[in-house]
């Protein structure tokens, strides 16, 4: 009992009709909510296939948003915490890009 009158609580109502609508918002619309410094790997994509260097990888950053950013190697060791402001730039053993990602 005590439980179904917490998640009562929870609930949503329905909005006022009173209330002044919102236009909707596309679904391709890019996200004018998104957090400057946080990394969004979708947008550096073209550097997939391209041979890995210090100006690419400055690109890679400036392109994802993020604050951050390294290139790895097929047998670089890292660490396994995830950094959301981290753009990673992944290679193959002759230092083309394979993979971009977050972290």
């Amino acid at each position: 009992m005590v439980v179904a009158s917490l998640m009562a609580g929870c609930s949503s109502t329905a909005p006022d009709s009173s209330a002044s609508a919102e236009a909707p918002v596309k679904a391709d619309a890019p996200a004018s909510n998104a957090i400057p410094g946080r990394c969004d790997a979708g947008l550096a994509q073209f550097a997939i296939g391209k041979q890995a260097s210090i100006d690419l990888l400055s690109q890679v950053r400036a392109r994802s948003g993020s604050q951050d950013a390294r290139i790895l190697g097929p047998d670089d060791m890292v660490t396994l915490e995830y950094r959301s402001e981290r753009v990673n730039v992944n290679t193959d053993a002759s230092g083309k890009v394979t993979r971009i990602n977050c972290g």
